[in-house]
C-alpha cells in the first residue's frame, strides 16, 4: 500500500479497516445487551414446518470469547503487519522482502545443481541431458508462452528452431537477448513510399525478393521506392542484425506474408518487445536457457 498516490488513499484504507473492526466489536456488545421477550416456556414465539420451535438460549459464551478473540487478534495484526494504509507495522514485513528471501534461499539450494553446469559451453551444455531438461522448465516457465512449447513461434513471436535469427544466433546474442530483451520497431514507411498504389508495388518487390508469387510489373515498379527500406534491410534485402532489420529474401515471415500483410505493415509499422530476463533469473539459469535456445538450432557437443 506504500504505492498510495495520495495521502488522502491511506487515510481512507486505515479508517475503513479500524470502522469494520470496532463495527464487529460495537455489534457484539449491543447483542449482548438486548434482552428478546421470550414465553414461559423460553421460546421466542417463531416455529417453523408446524413442530420446530426456536428456542431463546443466549449464544454460548466460549463463542462470544472466540469473537473476541478475533477482534484483539485483527487489532494485533494491523499493529504488527501492514494494513493501515501506509503505516509499515512495527515488524517492518514485505511481501517484496518475502520474496527476496525465499528466492536467496532458493538459490543456495539449487546451487549445487548448477555449479556442474559453471565450467561447461553453450554447445556442452546444450548436449548435457540434465541441463537440457533444466532448461527445458526454465523455457516452459519463461518463454513458451510467446514462442510455443516447441518453441516454434507463432505469428509475431520468432520461431527459434529455423536458425533465423534477428539480431544474430551465437550464444553471445542469444544471450544478450535473453538477458537484455528487445524492442525491435519498424516505423511507419508510407510517407517515404507514396501513394497506396506505390506502396503495394513496393509490396510486390519485397515478395520477388523471396520467390514468393508476385506481379512482376508492379515489382519492377516498387523497386526504385524500396531505397527508402534499404536503410535498414540492405539494398540487396537481406536485413541488418545490428538493427534486428529481418531478412527479406528468405521467405520466413514474421508478421504474416502476402501483399496485404507488407501493406500493413509499410502503413503502419510495428514495435514487438521480448522482456528482459536477467531481473528474473540467476546467472547460471540463463546460461542453461542460452544453451537451450541455441540447441534448437545448433548441434550441441554430446556429453560423454
Amino acid at each position: 500500500m506504500s504505492d498510495f498516490t495520495h495521502n488522502f488513499w491511506s487515510i481512507y484504507v486505515a479508517g475503513m479497516s479500524l470502522a469494520g473492526i470496532l463495527g464487529c466489536l460495537l455489534l457484539l456488545w449491543l447483542t449482548a445487551r438486548k434482552k428478546v421477550v421470550s414465553s414461559s416456556d423460553n421460546t421466542t414465539g417463531h416455529v417453523w414446518d408446524e413442530d420446530l420451535t426456536e428456542m431463546n438460549n443466549p449464544m454460548p459464551r466460549w463463542w462470544m470469547w472466540m469473537f473476541v478473540l478475533t477482534i484483539v487478534f485483527s487489532l494485533g495484526y494491523l499493529v504488527f503487519y501492514p494494513g493501515l494504509g501506509n503505516f509499515a507495522g512495527t515488524l517492518g514485513w514485505t511481501q517484496v522482502n518475502e520474496y527476496q528471501d525465499e528466492m536467496k534461499r532458493g538459490e543456495v539450494e539449487i546451487a549445487p545443481v548448477y555449479a556442474r553446469f559453471a565450467s561447461m559451453s553453450t554447445a556442452q551444455l546444450a548436449g548435457d541431458a540434465p541441463a537440457m531438461a533444466i532448461g527445458e522448465r526454465l523455457f516452459m516457465n519463461n518463454c513458451a508462452q510467446c514462442h510455443g512449447s516447441d518453441a516454434h513461434g507463432s505469428k509475431g513471436f520468432p520461431n527459434l528452431t529455423d536458425g533465423d535469427w534477428l539480431h544474430g544466433g551465437s550464444p553471445e546474442k542469444i544471450s544478450e537477448t535473453i538477458h537484455n530483451g528487445r524492442v525491435g520497431m519498424m516505423p511507419p514507411m508510407v510517407a517515404a513510399v507514396g501513394t497506396p498504389e506505390e506502396v503495394r508495388n513496393v509490396a510486390h518487390y519485397v515478395l520477388s525478393l523471396s520467390g514468393s508469387p508476385h506481379d512482376s510489373v508492379r515489382a519492377s515498379l516498387g523497386k526504385p521506392k524500396f531505397a527508402a527500406c534499404a536503410a535498414c534491410h540492405g539494398m540487396d534485402g537481406k536485413g541488418n542484425q545490428a538493427l534486428g532489420a529481418p531478412n527479406l529474401t528468405d521467405d520466413i515471415w514474421l508478421h504474416g506474408w502476402g501483399e496485404a500483410a507488407i501493406v500493413a505493415m509499410v502503413n503502419n509499422g510495428k514495435t514487438n518487445e521480448m522482456p528482459a530476463q536477467a531481473g528474473k533469473l540467476t546467472e547460471p539459469q540463463l546460461a542453461v536457457l542460452t544453451a537451450y535456445v541455441w540447441g534448437k538450432s545448433n548441434k550441441p557437443e554430446v556429453a560423454r
